[in-house]
């Protein structure tokens, strides 16, 4: 099997690893925040980490600061905790979709503004309302608030001329409500295998949820692949210090090393651990033709090394060269065709002078 150096792109507004954390901003236009903790607030920790009682109702704080000398709008978001296929979690916006066994949304037990508008220098506070479920609920409830400075129109029509890359200022803000101190046993499962593309590479997909309400921590996925009925590894690959968020589901990668992807049945073999505990799956699937050609023809990897298409400059040189003698033949022609008329013309004006002599 052909081993390369694969280069990973990893472009995003942030990387969040647990709680709180500040993207680069724009020094013109710089804000801070200040969580305000209440008095039900859990341990000593920089996030809202808070222990509700069914159906109660409570409104939390984050104090906003613009420092910039002219009005500014802070755009607010509030996100359930996803986790990403590094096995990292993720609090701001992404694409990546709820979990099945998700039952209490982040985004339906807290409310609050989409919008704070800010003047020069001003301190104000953003209110988020929760409403816990009626229903006492062992496990936690987990998400984030992302905040970011709304660009001005000014800045806006800026950003669409600017080349390169530009910073841009962001928060997020975590938080966990929790009931009760009940033990939640992590429980995984998996969904579905299927080919794709991670990184513009051809990959294998393992798809499997974390389907207990509470974190999975310190998590190693080990996983292999074969041919169908073949004991021969394909492809492997082993990843550690992973964690997965309550009630989430992660697209696990397995890179095909700049290989081409090749129609077939195949099996994989995957193993995750945590702690004690352990969970492992075998599953086959299948790598149709139709989706072989159209990851193979997405890969950044066979691009690079299909490189030139030296049969098509090869044609398109003997296109030239055959038009070149073509239109070489034809002038030749034509002053050949010339010379004769002048040789005819000089003959005839000979004999003339013959004549009259």
């Amino acid at each position: 099997m052909k081993k390369r150096i694969s280069l990973y792109l990893i472009i995003g507004l942030y990387i969040v690893s647990l709680f709180g954390f500040a993207l680069p901003a724009h020094a013109e236009k710089q804000f801070a925040y200040e969580s305000i903790m209440p008095e039900n607030q859990q341990g000593d920790v920089q996030y809202f980490n808070l222990r509700m009682n069914p159906g109660q109702k409570q409104t939390v704080q984050i104090m906003l600061t613009n420092r910039a000398e002219e009005e500014q709008t802070i755009t607010i978001g509030l996100n359930g905790a996803k986790t990403n296929s590094n096995g990292v979690l993720e609090y701001g916006p992404s694409s990546i979709k709820n979990d099945a066994s998700l039952k209490y949304d982040f985004k339906d037990i807290v409310k609050g503004p989409t919008e704070v508008t800010l003047g020069p220098k001003e301190t104000a506070p953003l209110n988020l309302d929760i409403t816990m479920p009626e229903v006492s609920y062992d496990g936690k409830i987990v998400g984030g608030i992302y905040m970011k400075s709304k660009p001005s129109k000014k800045e806006e029509e800026e950003k669409k001329k600017a080349t390169g890359v530009i910073n841009e200022y962001a928060f997020v803000v975590g938080m966990v409500l929790q009931e009760t101190d009940t033990a939640i046993t992590p429980e995984l499962k998996l969904n579905s295998v299927s080919a794709g593309l991670s990184n513009y590479r051809n990959s294998i997909f393992a798809n499997f949820s974390n389907i207990s309400a509470d974190f999975v921590s310190g998590m190693t996925v080990e996983m292999e692949v074969t041919k169908k009925g073949s004991e021969a590894v394909l492809y492997d690959t082993k990843r550690a210090d992973m964690r997965m968020a309550p009630n989430s589901l992660i697209d696990f990668p397995l890179e095909m090393n700049g290989d081409q992807m090749e129609p077939g049945d195949y099996k994989a073999h995957i193993l995750v651990t945590s702690g004690d505990k352990k969970w492992t799956w075998d599953k086959e699937f299948k790598i149709t033709k139709e989706d072989a050609d159209k990851y193979n023809a997405q890969d950044v990897t066979l691009i690079q090394e299909r490189g030139i298409n030296w049969k098509l400059i090869a044609m398109i040189a003997s296109g030239v060269f055959i038009a070149f003698l073509a239109i070489f033949f034809t002038v030749r022609a034509m002053n050949n065709k010339k010379k004769t008329k002048k040789k005819g013309s000089k003959s005839g004006a000979k004999k003339k002078r013959k004549k009259s002599s």
